[in-house]
């Protein structure tokens, strides 16, 4: 499955640094993360996107520069189908930005969306009038009641102001196991440790809310 990262900074940050990082883990993984990747950092308090169809490793990072805040997604398409670069997250709404991994078989929900990950976007983004703890919690609660397995369902849901992430699975812990890293100045969620310094994990069954 895909594999997230998240980093805000209250300095500016360079952006190749980290992806150069999250590259080495995406090609390193046990499963294939190289259908396609994308991201979305602020420049000028703006949200800028970028999708890329090659794997992450194979690409020059140097186009980017600085930010104090960037999601990152590299996929994995589940049973390898529809890889194109429209279903490459981060999926996007206004301010809001979506990244996903995990497999959820039997889900039982109405809601328009390319891919399975696109409709757990699309469902959660109907209960957020501004508050993205309370939406995840609302439109994961409701997921979990209308699916028959869920594998693994990691979520990062962010703005401009807030991030919460959202961490489920049933199998695999290591694999599926959330880690992030924060001090006074910064905070980096991942799906993976990027460096050797202490991580903390993310609880299964948890939703965690990371204000400014």
């Amino acid at each position: 499955m895909c594999r997230l990262l998240f980093i805000k900074s209250k300095d500016q940050f360079s952006i190749p640094e980290y992806l150069d990082k999250f590259a080495v883990i995406c090609k390193n993984s046990k499963e294939f993360q190289g259908h396609g990747w994308g991201l979305a950092y602020l420049k000028n308090n703006e949200w800028n996107h970028y999708k890329n169809i090659n794997p992450i490793w194979e690409n020059d990072f140097s186009k980017f520069n600085i930010t104090n805040r960037l999601v990152v997604h590299a996929r994995s398409a589940f049973r390898d189908q529809d890889i194109t670069i429209e279903n490459n997250m981060p999926f996007y709404n206004n301010d809001t930005i979506f990244i996903f991994n995990g497999e959820l078989n039997g889900v039982k929900l109405k809601v328009e969306g390319r891919i399975g990950a696109e409709k757990i976007f699309n469902f959660i983004n109907r209960f957020d009038r501004g508050n993205k703890l309370e939406a995840l919690q609302k439109g994961t609660t409701i997921i979990k009641q209308r699916t028959s397995y869920i594998r693994a369902m990691n979520i990062i849901f962010t703005d401009k102001n807030s991030v919460v992430v959202s961490s489920q699975f049933n199998e695999d812990e290591e694999y599926f196991t959330m880690s992030y890293k924060q001090n006074k100045s910064e905070l980096i969620i991942c799906s993976d440790p990027l460096d050797d310094h202490e991580w903390l994990t993310i609880p299964n069954n948890t939703i965690m809310e990371f204000n400014e």
